[in-house]
């Protein structure tokens, strides 16, 4: 792990909403009910734009196979990036989708109100440690740490 935590903007950024992820919503519960929200918010505009974006390829095909008859054949394309962008969103779904299977078994654990009450104590201890180790790995997801090789 490194000393001090990264300082560039991302990192900054990020460190702020965990933080006020954590004082706001510093029980399991609303923190389960933040989660769900989120996810939820994620699979609605994923979903949305996927579909807009499959009804624009299937414009641009109509519009690239009637202009093709002229063209001349054996020639290589590249990829079609909307076709690309189409498939990265498809499979984002199914992530989504499957994450959201795994979340209802979340809403399945309810505790007392001693055992919220732990929660409220430690986010007050979490929510201002940059060296938290949870913090630090899903810092990852938005920028590259010193404590972790490049990804490629």
């Amino acid at each position: 792990m490194p000393e001090q935590p990264c300082q560039c903007p991302d990192c900054q950024r990020f460190y702020k909403e965990h933080d006020r992820l954590i004082r706001d919503w510093p029980t399991l519960r609303q923190q389960q009910e933040l989660n769900w929200a989120a996810l939820q918010s994620f699979r609605t505009l994923s979903g949305r734009v996927l579909e807009d974006l499959q009804k624009q390829y299937a414009s641009h095909s109509n519009d690239q196979s009637s202009n093709q008859s002229s063209a001349p054949s054996g020639l290589e394309e590249s990829p079609d990036p909307l076709q690309q962008a189409i498939a990265d969103l498809e499979n984002i779904n199914a992530h989504l989708f499957s994450i959201e299977a795994l979340m209802e078994r979340i809403f399945d654990v309810k505790v007392p109100e001693d055992v919220e009450q732990k929660f409220r104590e430690l986010a007050g201890e979490l929510a201002p440690d940059p060296l938290n180790a949870d913090r630090l790995r899903l810092n990852r997801l938005l920028h590259q740490t010193p404590d972790l090789p490049d990804r490629n």
